[in-house]
């Protein structure tokens, strides 16, 4: 299967989005969008939501992309608001990592899908390994969420993003 010019921009625009998440989920245990990593963040991401409406085959692509948007523009609206109180940090924890999971969800479903070319570690969306895959991105997200917010609540954070 060949991938079209829109489509190697959307994988090449997005890709770089994973390890600054990464990073930053390591460094500050959230997405922090006043950090260079945190804007440069919210571009590939912006960059890989807006390709996927020209290029997802399926109708669950734009929906998620949809959703993904909304939450990126959700926790960086919160950023640009300088008088957010402590409570908007949590809206701005949940929202930026609704992102990371929606961004990882199709990532490693089409990589296992297509990796390695000749034998695919998955056959299809309902194969039990890209299932119990996608199961514990969501186990990740819905364990993680709490324990971040815990942490936040004992640690709050001023707006560069680290505890205080």
């Amino acid at each position: 299967m060949s991938i079209s010019p829109i489509g190697w921009l959307h994988t090449l625009g997005s890709l770089p989005a994973i390890p600054l998440a990464t990073y930053m989920l390591v460094r500050h245990g959230r997405i922090v969008p006043e950090t260079t990593p945190g804007r440069a963040y919210f571009w590939f991401m912006l960059l890989g939501v807006l390709t996927v409406y020209p290029i997802g085959r399926q109708p669950v692509s734009s929906i998620i992309a949809s959703v993904t948007l909304f939450f990126l523009v959700v926790g960086y609206g919160v950023a640009l608001w300088r008088r957010a109180k402590q409570a908007w940090t949590y809206v701005q924890c949940v929202a930026l990592s609704i992102t990371v999971f929606l961004l990882m969800v199709p990532t490693v479903s089409e990589t296992l899908r297509r990796l390695p070319v000749d034998d695919p570690l998955a056959t299809g969306l309902n194969d039990p390994f890209l299932l119990a895959i996608q199961g514990a991105l969501l186990l990740a997200l819905i364990v993680g969420i709490p324990f971040r917010l815990r942490s936040l609540y004992r640690h709050p954070v001023h707006r560069e993003g680290h505890a205080r």
